[in-house]
Formats: structure tokens, C-alpha cells, sequence
């Protein structure tokens, strides 16, 4: 046994339907392959014998991953360390031995074993969040992919609506919505809503508490009343009909699972601890205030400084230096979905903070691009969560404002004038 105390050191290059293993075993200084399938059966299997064949000694495992079904077989065993690498530094390791670009899973096993016998003091290894923190993390990347088909599909809508039925669009309301699935599906093409009466029309928008007035319903019948057919090819309008419908039955359904994950992460949201701090940032509300959450996770010792958040979640830029030529560009090795809520949370805050604001303007007025400008507040931001969620305390923006006059920030004076 090493003297970290692991009985072993084990790559895995996992694949859908095997995954291809070197063990390491430090006390007899030798190396096994083998593989096993993706099945369950097969990989507590080996687990098993792991265990038996090390007497339940630590082993540590280095897989090219950081979640999916082989991780979540992994981590149900207290003695095995799981060090998760990133795919590009693998691949920069793998081309060290092999500048040809060869490459085989194999020998991918055992590079990220040998990763572990020679670099382990350069990796960290992972540490499970809690489950509460893990199941919230699913459910607002889940929810976010939701979100992202429905926008696929009210734009499959649209176009669609724009051949044949283009005054759907406005009727309606919007694509995203109940009420236009519902007028969608009811009044499918022009001819059907022509035949709608005062009295229908007013039911249908009071049902979806819509804020047309009496008045402004009276003036959509008499819109319906004058509307003309784009076509009046019969072809055209039979199938865009039944798509149309179609779509809308898909949008009704994916908005209804929505709607009900809204409810579960405001429930689990609500119950954690640190729910007071992210909740506190101005413009966070239900959707970003759980995802900043997951972003930062329960365990205070993953970072050490605001620094290393916006590193690993590709907020702060990479900095590239070769002789007199110095480049900053943006860090692409990152986590997308953190990136992205850091990136959305900047933008939303310049209507919420005064600072934010100021911020903002004055770079906006330098000539900056936007995305860039976003990405610098989003920078800044993180390191108040970070000194916020690492003291448990409240974010307080009149606090804020009040250390910004102290060390003399324009941002300061110019939220004063």
C-alpha cells in the first residue's frame, strides 16, 4: 500500500457498452487489464471482487467523467476515491507518449492509471455532494434541457404558423404558452376561429387570466371577423393543420412538466440552508437563485478562493504568453450549465443592482461589447457569492454600496450623480 494508503490505482475508459480497466496493485507493483460491460450486474460484479480481492482497502479510480451510470455505480462504495479527469488534459497526456494521435481505449485505462501513480498530488479527488444538493443540481439542468425543446419546438411552431396562419401569432398569445395550445388546438386555421363568437372569445381569455380588456376582445372578434387566408391551397392547410396540432400537444406537455419541476426545485430549494444567501441576490428569483445554489454546492472547502469558481466554471479568461505575444481568450475547457447561470445571473442583475447597473452603463459607454461586459460582471458577482456563501451570510446591496464609497469606486460616484 502507497503512502497515501490506497491498496490500489485504477484507470477506467469507460464506454456505452464496456469499459475497458488497468489496476495498478501498488503492493505487488504490477498491472492487470480487463473489461467489463455496462450492465449493473457486471460492474458491482467487479466491484465486488475488488473488494474481496483488496480486503475492502481504499482504491483509487481515475475515470474520464464526472457523472453517468458508471460514476453512479462508483460512488456507492465507501472505500473507492474517485479522481475524475478532464478529457483534454487525457488527451494532452495521451499525445506526450503518442504525438502521432493514436489512440485506443486500452491504453487510455492505462494512462489515466499511470495519471494517478505519477500526478496524484496534482489531482483532486471527488467528493459527492449531498443528496439534496445532487438531486436540485438534476433537477435545474434537467429543467433547463426542457425549457431549450420547447424553444425548438414554438420555433417549429412558428415557421409553420408563418405559411399558412400568421394571424395565430398574435391571437394566440405566446407559443410558449397554455392559452396557445389551447387556441391552437380549438381554432387550428383560419376558418375555424371566423365562426368564434364575442361570448367565446371573452370564456376562452378569461379562462387563461389574460389581460385583454372587454374592449380589446371585442376588437380582436372584429380583427377575426376581416381576416383573409394567406392560401387558400387545400393541401397546405389540411397539413399544416394536423402538425400544428401535433405541436401543441407536445409544447402542452412539455410546459406541464415545466411547471411541475418548477414546483419540486422551489420545494427543495426552500428546505436547504444556504437558500437565504442565494435568494438574497438581486434578480436571482426561482430559477437562477437554485441553480447559483448547485453551482457553489453545501461543501465550503471545494473552493478555496473566489478565483478558483470562476476558473472551473469558465467565467474568468485564460491568459496565453509566448515570447512578446500575450492573448486573452475565453476558457473553454469549463462546465457549460455554471457557466451559463453565472453568464444569465450578470445580465439579469443590471435591472436588480444599482452597481450592476452603473457597471454596465459606463462600459457600455467605453465601447465594450456586451457578452464581454456580462462576462466581466459575471466575474465580479462571483466573488460576492463567494465571500457571501463562505461567511453564510445574506447578500446586503446597501452594504455593498457602502464599501464601494468607502474605497473611493467611480461606480460609487456615479450611482450618486
Amino acid at each position: 500500500m502507497d503512502e497515501t494508503g490506497f491498496a490500489a490505482l485504477i484507470g477506467i475508459d469507460w464506454g456505452d457498452r464496456v469499459h475497458h480497466v488497468a489496476v495498478w496493485d501498488v503492493g505487488l507493483g504490477k498491472r492487470t487489464e480487463c473489461s467489463i460491460e455496462q450492465t449493473p450486474a457486471a460492474l458491482h460484479g467487479w466491484i465486488t471482487g475488488l473488494m474481496k480481492r483488496f480486503r475492502g482497502r481504499p482504491l483509487a479510480i481515475a475515470v474520464e467523467q464526472s457523472r453517468g451510470a458508471l460514476i453512479y455505480a462508483l460512488m456507492n462504495y465507501p472505500a473507492i476515491v474517485l479522481f475524475p479527469i478532464n478529457p483534454k488534459s487525457l488527451a494532452r497526456y495521451r499525445d506526450a507518449f503518442r504525438p502521432g494521435g493514436a489512440k485506443d481505449d486500452p491504453t487510455d485505462a492505462d494512462l489515466l492509471a499511470d495519471l494517478l501513480r505519477t500526478h496524484r498530488d496534482r489531482l483532486r479527488p471527488w467528493k459527492p455532494e449531498e443528496a439534496s444538493v445532487r438531486t436540485l443540481r438534476l433537477l435545474v439542468e434537467d429543467r433547463r434541457s426542457l425549457v431549450d425543446q420547447r424553444t425548438a419546438l414554438t420555433n417549429r411552431l412558428q415557421n409553420r404558423l408563418k405559411e399558412y396562419y400568421p394571424q395565430a401569432l398574435e391571437w394566440a398569445g405566446g407559443l410558449d404558452t397554455l392559452q396557445a395550445c389551447d387556441f391552437l388546438e380549438r381554432w387550428p386555421e383560419l376558418g375555424a376561429v371566423k365562426a368564434v363568437t364575442l361570448s367565446q372569445l371573452r370564456t376562452f381569455y378569461r379562462r387563461h387570466s389574460s389581460p385583454l380588456s372587454s374592449e380589446r376582445i371585442a376588437e380582436r372578434l372584429a380583427e377575426i371577423r376581416a381576416a383573409v387566408e394567406l392560401t387558400a391551397d387545400a393541401a397546405i392547410r389540411a397539413a399544416s393543420m394536423m402538425f400544428v396540432r401535433a405541436l401543441a400537444a407536445q409544447i402542452r406537455a412539455v410546459t406541464t412538466t415545466i411547471h411541475e419541476y418548477d414546483r419540486r426545485i422551489a420545494a427543495l430549494f426552500a428546505e436547504h440552508d444556504d437558500a437565504r444567501i442565494f435568494d438574497s441576490f438581486p434578480g436571482a428569483g426561482g430559477r437562477l437563485a437554485p441553480r447559483l445554489l448547485t453551482a457553489f454546492g453545501s461543501d465550503r472547502s471545494r473552493f478555496e478562493d473566489a478565483l478558483e469558481v470562476a476558473q472551473w466554471s469558465g467565467i474568468a479568461p485564460v491568459l496565453k504568453r509566448s515570447g512578446n505575444t500575450t492573448i486573452v481568450q475565453a476558457r473553454r475547457a469549463c462546465p457549460i450549465f455554471p457557466k451559463q447561470t453565472f453568464h444569465e445571473y450578470a445580465r439579469l442583475s443590471i435591472g436588480q443592482s444599482a452597481w450592476a447597473r452603473a457597471y454596465y452603463e459606463e462600459r457600455i459607454a467605453r465601447g465594450v461589447d456586451r457578452q464581454t461586459i456580462f462576462r466581466s460582471l459575471a466575474y465580479r458577482w462571483i466573488r460576492i457569492m463567494f465571500a457571501c456563501w463562505k461567511n453564510h451570510q445574506p447578500y446586503d446591496e446597501q452594504q455593498y454600496l457602502e464599501q464601494l464609497r468607502r474605497r473611493g469606486s467611480p461606480l460609487a460616484a456615479k450611482i450618486e450623480a
